[in-house]
């Protein structure tokens, strides 16, 4: 009899949930969904299936670097430990916080503009062009800035990962005794699980230039820019 008592309770609660997850959650997941599907627009004609999930894999590499420096300095969060983040060079009208949220809106902006050489809205200039609205876009147009900025991303970022491991500044200067561990405490004072989080926000950004870089490539060949 309790079996059957306990059965039956389980069997209530699974179809709670289960009407629960056909509600209103399913709801609000479809409606994230199609908003997904709309921002990413329709997929271009021929556009290869790597390289659509490449491109929309490239704002997900920028994504968490922002969310830390938000985190960490807009909101207080302590990814970091005794260290002194500063006003920098920012003029005195520009706090920090809002500057961090502005640069992270701009890179994830940026990032998110590979996804127009998987896309047709990444083929026609948008309305509020002047002068090109509703135009095609030149393949050129878009293969140079992006060529370019594969190739700046990629030195870029990796130029920061070896000066990172040799625990030295773009100015030649050391961090402490050197190594990984002198920039990684000159960054977020410590070596324990703040240092994990700020290595795991921050390495996706080496695949930024050479993904932008093969997405690129795949535009190209897609419209014929090189024949």
């Amino acid at each position: 009899m309790r079996h059957a008592m306990l059965l039956a309770a389980f069997q209530q609660r699974t179809h709670v949930s289960r009407c629960f997850l056909e509600g209103p959650v399913s709801g609000i997941l479809t409606a994230v969904s199609r908003g997904y599907r709309k921002l990413h627009g329709t997929p271009a004609e021929g556009v290869p299936l790597w390289a659509r999930r490449a491109a929309f894999l490239i704002p997900l590499t920028v994504l968490p670097s922002g969310l830390w420096r938000i985190a960490q300095v807009t909101f207080g969060v302590p990814l970091t430990k005794d260290v002194d983040l500063g006003q920098g060079q920012l003029p005195d009208w520009l706090p920090m916080e809002i500057y961090v949220v502005i640069l992270s809106i701009v890179a994830e902006g940026l990032a998110f503009l590979a996804v127009g050489l998987v896309s047709t809205w990444g083929e026609v200039w948008p309305r509020w062009v002047p002068f090109a609205a509703g135009k095609p876009i030149r393949p050129l147009s878009a293969i140079i800035p992006a060529a370019l900025g594969a190739v700046a991303l990629t030195v870029t970022w990796t130029m920061a990962l070896i000066l990172s491991l040799r625990g030295r500044a773009l100015d030649g200067r050391q961090f402490g005794d050197g190594g990984w561990r002198g920039s990684l405490t000159h960054d977020v004072g410590e070596l324990g699980w703040r240092a994990w989080v700020f290595v795991t926000a921050y390495l996706p950004l080496l695949a930024w230039g050479p993904l932008l870089a093969a997405v690129t490539y795949a535009y190209a060949v897609r419209r014929k820019a090189f024949k």
